[in-house]
């Protein structure tokens, strides 16, 4: 690695780094304090480490062609934050993998300075990673990126759905920034390029694309300290439909009233341009809800009006019932 390289990612680094960071880029694996964890001692009875690996996917293409690097960046924490948040874990670290054909140190530093700028906002340490130079399998100007997020969470603290979700839970949805970081294969053999370049809604249309993808750190971890969350779902590649299938028991099914989603522009524009079919566009984008959020109907009332103090807009739309384990779309 180039020195002045080095020291541009060092730096980027280091602004994300805590005193439980105690290893450099000189070092060939990193080193986080454990026992330097925030309460670790007391808070955590019984601590255990909760890790996530993704990537950004063909949303790549779209942001190296109209020069969008450090969207690529932030997509790729994301991902892997959003997971390890599913079941209740706070972020402590991440490492990036970054593969590319001939390394352009100005494009690294912004994808870099992508998650570095996700990092700070969890308070989470980028603590290194590894870039690989692969001339043949990449094409010059291509690249690629990985990230591996580790979490904590008490045992006891776990949420995996299967522990909590009862008949009547409702689950509640908390909006997506657009299509985040999923069905850009779909989308790209739709569009030609001269269409990316075209107005939607009074700009670009690669702008409305590129729009990271949420982080849901702050209002999840605010409802997890006075609610008792039963489940979890971040949804990504195959839609509402697998992602929430992932956490229900298997004797309960999930009704998920369509017509309550606030359906985005952008995936009726897809939808129409690319004479989709209702199922392909549900089994293949979010289409509006970024996280699902299940609660007691108990709860319901007390959980809406915390996250619209906290300036979200969530909404209800639809319920747990018995059954065989199923996502029933009404």
């Amino acid at each position: 690695m180039k020195e002045n390289y080095r020291t541009k990612i060092n730096n980027i680094l280091k602004e994300t780094y805590t005193h439980k960071v105690i290893s450099s880029l000189d070092h060939f694996s990193a080193f986080y304090k454990m026992s330097e964890c925030v309460g670790y001692n007391k808070k955590y009875k019984e601590p255990i480490l909760v890790s996530g690996v993704d990537g950004v996917g063909t949303k790549l293409r779209l942001a190296i062609n109209y020069k969008k690097y450090d969207i690529i960046g932030k997509d790729c924490f994301a991902m892997c934050a959003n997971d390890v948040l599913c079941h209740g874990a706070k972020p402590l670290f991440f490492l990036d993998y970054l593969a590319c054909g001939k390394l352009d140190s100005n494009i690294a530093e912004k994808i870099l300075q992508g998650i570095a700028s996700y990092c700070k906002k969890t308070t989470t340490c980028l603590i290194g990673g590894e870039t690989a130079e692969m001339p043949g399998i990449y094409q010059f100007n291509d690249y690629d990126i990985a990230g591996f997020c580790v979490g904590i969470v008490d045992k006891e603290n776990i949420i995996d759905g299967k522990k909590r979700i009862q008949e009547d839970d409702v689950l509640i949805g908390l909006p997506s920034s657009g299509v985040h970081s999923n069905g850009f294969s779909l989308i790209r053999n739709i569009f030609c390029e001269e269409d990316f370049a075209k107005d939607f809604q009074k700009k670009p249309f690669y702008e409305t694309l590129l729009i990271p993808t949420r982080i849901y750190h702050f209002p999840i971890h605010i409802l997890l300290e006075k609610f008792l969350i039963h489940g979890l779902a971040h949804i990504t590649g195959g839609g509402i439909n697998e992602n929430l299938l992932r956490i229900l028991p298997e004797n309960f099914s999930a009704v998920v009233e369509r017509n309550k989603i606030p359906i985005q522009p952008v995936f009726n524009f897809i939808q129409k341009i690319g004479n989709l079919s209702d199922k392909i566009m549900w089994n293949t984008f979010n289409m509006g809800v970024g996280m699902i959020i299940i609660v007691s109907v108990q709860d319901q009332s007390s959980v809406l009006h915390k996250l619209c103090v906290l300036g979200e807009d969530p909404f209800v739309f639809g319920h747990i019932v018995k059954g065989n384990k199923k996502v029933l779309l009404t």
